[in-house]
């Protein structure tokens, strides 16, 4: 039987045999009897990375394979590269994926070139000349999109940063891109109480490099954060429809709001811009519901400017980026009204 999306999130992944546990349990463990599937676990996995990676893979249509964090599946991506490839890059992207680009170039192993989001005609040319391009689709912090189909089939390998989307927003697969990561630290997560990186390919040849930089590098995740990932992954559906349905009705009264001189939204997020950054600082020092903090996905909302980290200095000024939670809708504008005035 074929099955939706909604539905993988909970049913993949998971042990149906009689006598065996609803849940695939946490296994904390290195080293195994030898003669079996499992011998060491950086090597072969564990049964709890292989449940999570079993229902990442079903609903983004292809094979999964678990890091750390976000950040080591961009490592283990550009370890499939040689040097001297080029990359192209959303000019605002994540800052992580970025400065990880910027050094690998001042190390003399890469190219970067910068694109804007909304450059269709220098994506599409990039396509054909560079070797990778690393997309983001909405981008962050701006939540710009950038339409990749296009660009498959071409000179360039692509992978798309799924993190934002989900496999339940959208399947880069099935529209040509080469390679999906995620920050499972995210909105697969959901609780803010993990970090863990996930790669999704169609390849199997890549499939087994990407495996393979995983057990190179060490960059494997904990047993008890690939357990909190598939939990959480569990509820995903119902807790992006909602975050998604609140952020809409937020983001149509915040663009009528006289302080507010922009707003994007896509699905859970905003990003909305304020006067300058004396004003964006104000807004989130006067928050009393939502959070000021880092990340995003997160069952609570959290609000940040972007703008003062170094690595996203090119941002505008004023730009708050704004992850909608579960919160009650009226109580979150509540307080993002008396924050604005």
């Amino acid at each position: 039987m074929e099955l939706t999306p909604r539905t993988q999130a909970v049913a993949a992944g998971r042990l149906t045999a009689a006598g065996q546990p609803l849940n695939p349990p946490i296994v904390p463990a290195s080293t195994y009897v030898a003669g079996g599937h499992y011998s060491y676990a950086r090597e072969d996995g564990t049964p709890t990375w292989a449940a999570l990676e079993e229902a990442i893979g079903e609903l983004e249509g292809g094979r999964a394979t678990a890091f750390a964090s976000g950040i080591a599946t961009v490592a283990a991506v550009l370890d499939q590269f040689p040097v001297g490839t080029e990359v192209a890059v959303p000019t605002y992207s994540y800052s992580g994926t970025r400065g990880l680009l910027d050094h690998a170039a001042r190390m003399g192993r890469l190219k970067v070139r910068r694109i804007d989001p909304g450059d269709s005609e220098g994506w599409t040319a990039a396509a054909g000349q560079v070797d990778l391009l690393w997309v983001e689709s909405p981008t962050n912090p701006t939540l710009e999109l950038i339409d990749f189909a296009p660009l498959a089939g071409q000179r360039a390998r692509v992978v798309v940063d799924n993190t934002f989307a989900t496999p339940l927003g959208q399947r880069p697969l099935s529209l040509g891109a080469d390679i999906v990561v995620h920050s499972a630290t995210k909105l697969i997560g959901g609780h803010s109480d993990l970090l863990l990186g996930l790669t999704v390919t169609a390849d199997e040849t890549l499939a087994r490099a990407l495996h393979d930089a995983r057990t190179r590098n060490g960059a494997t995740p904990g047993a008890l954060e690939a357990w909190l990932a598939l939990r959480g992954l569990r509820t995903l559906p119902v807790r992006l429809a909602e975050q998604s349905r609140t952020a809409g009705l937020l983001a149509e009264r915040l663009a009528e709001h006289p302080a507010v001189s922009r707003v994007r939204h896509a699905g859970t997020m905003i990003a909305f811009e304020l006067a300058d950054a004396a004003a964006a600082e104000k807004f989130c020092a006067g928050l009393g519901l939502i959070v000021h903090a880092t990340s995003v996905g997160g069952v609570e909302s959290l609000v940040e400017r972007r703008a003062k980290w170094p690595g996203d200095a090119h941002v505008p000024p004023g730009l708050i980026r704004f992850s909608v939670g579960l919160e009650d809708p009226e109580d979150l504008w509540r307080d993002l009204a008396q924050a604005l005035a």
